[in-house]
């Protein structure tokens, strides 16, 4: 096949899977990722807005003054939230993100695509890895983020794929398996179960000498992105300690994990931990995962049904279930969405095939699980009211009520205008 119709073909890859996506990476196993890079700005319908990492975007500070001043070029308008914050609270990412996300937002309403180039130049900044991963969940639903790096970013794309905010393009391939690569490479093999309490089986046996549990949450932890730094385990897993007292409870915690598993589990180069490559690691996040983009791309229905299905499967409850850490309920929420998503669409194909009662029942599973997810009430409530059964539509809407008055909450405008429709 010409260069030319590959480059198509990527380009038309592209844009139809970043359609339904926050945030793009052009994979660096792509051979065709700046090209498409040229091809986007070039493409007079887009509307689109570039920033090239530059050698000084070494921290937060010098990213946000970096690429400001550059948007200012293309969209004169845009900064004066972010530029308006104090010097000091240019690292403070509570501040930084709500007002970089509203000078996006005052872009206006046409979709428009954020490039962000030579995306690695800033691999070794913490803050940076941050921001972008919160500015994810703030953007305005016209923009679309796009990363070309050399690197893949340190970002937790499985989690990002898991909640609908990511997709992974290798020129006209749509990564939906081994996110980070490193699955069957090794010799050792290591069963990982992620979804519910947490456990790890090696070579069909499983590991119980974790010494406490903080050595089986490092390495959990360490699953989550394809590299960490050090600084980000102790600020995950310590915060109230300074940096050394972190630095020495984290040396000890990482020989207890490599005495669990009888070898040097977490392997150190070029500044960044990753698990060993020696470990043929089989994870069910990453099965998991899988079988949702494969429910989001099938063409057939019996090919989605049969996706969707393993991937509630292999939900056996929430992600490390019984533990708290911050990071911890993150995850947990974003896998979480998933699992939603994937009984919420099968849920709308027994409705296809006038099969109501079973519907419900699927809808009734995805809201034990959130209880608190008010589109679930609402479908609910329109099931039993298709069904004939307003009273129970009623009930559930009443009981819905007092359920959340216990936690200060109270029906959106939309609810209670359902329920005031189906009373009628």
């Amino acid at each position: 096949m010409k260069l030319q119709s590959l480059i198509t073909q990527a380009f038309e890859t592209f844009q139809e899977q970043s359609a339904n996506a926050r945030i793009v990476l052009l994979h660096p196993r792509s051979r065709y990722r700046s090209v498409i890079v040229a091809r986007l700005i070039n493409t007079p319908e887009l509307n689109v807005f570039y920033y090239a990492m530059g050698p000084d975007d070494i921290n937060l500070q010098s990213f946000i003054s970096g690429v400001t001043h550059d948007i200012a070029t293309q969209y004169p308008a845009f900064g004066r939230h972010t530029n308006s914050l104090p010097y000091e609270d240019l690292n403070n990412l509570d501040h930084v993100v709500p007002a970089f996300a509203q000078d996006l937002s005052e872009i206006g309403d046409k979709p428009f695509i954020f490039i962000i180039d030579e995306y690695d130049r800033c691999d070794s900044a913490d803050d940076i890895q941050q921001f972008v991963e919160r500015i994810i969940t703030h953007l305005p639903p016209n923009c679309r983020i796009v990363i070309n790096s050399r690197t893949l970013p340190r970002l937790p794309w499985v989690s990002l794929i898991a909640q609908k905010h990511a997709v992974l393009l290798q020129d006209n391939h749509l990564i939906n398996d081994d996110f980070y690569g490193t699955r069957q490479r090794g010799k050792i093999k290591l069963d990982v179960f992620g979804l519910g309490p947490g456990h790890v089986e090696m070579n069909g046996e499983a590991i119980d000498s974790w010494e406490g549990h903080l050595p089986r949450l490092l390495f959990f932890f360490a699953l989550d992105r394809p590299v960490i730094t050090r600084s980000e385990i102790c600020r995950a897993f310590w915060p109230e300690l300074d940096m050394d007292q972190a630095v020495n409870v984290f040396h000890v915690t990482k020989r207890r994990l490599h005495k669990a598993l009888n070898m040097d589990v977490l392997v150190h180069e070029g500044g960044y931990y990753q698990v060993n490559p020696e470990l043929a690691i089989n994870y069910d996040i990453i099965d998991y995962v899988s079988y949702l983009m494969a429910g989001r791309t099938a063409t057939t229905k019996a090919e989605q049904l049969e996706a969707w299905q393993k991937a509630t499967q292999l939900y056996r409850g929430p992600f490390l279930q019984g533990y708290s850490d911050p990071w911890i309920v993150s995850r947990r929420q974003d896998f979480q969405a998933g699992y939603l998503e994937a009984l919420s669409e099968m849920a709308q194909m027994s409705i296809a095939d006038d099969r109501p009662e079973q519907a419900l029942n699927l809808i009734q599973k995805a809201l034990n699980e959130n209880p608190k997810h008010e589109t679930l009430h609402q479908e609910i409530m329109r099931l039993y009211a298709n069904m004939g059964r307003r009273s129970e539509a009623a009930v559930h809407y009443q009981r819905m009520v007092e359920d959340w008055r216990k936690d200060g909450l109270t029906p959106s405008s939309e609810t209670e205008k359902l329920y005031s429709e189906i009373m009628t």
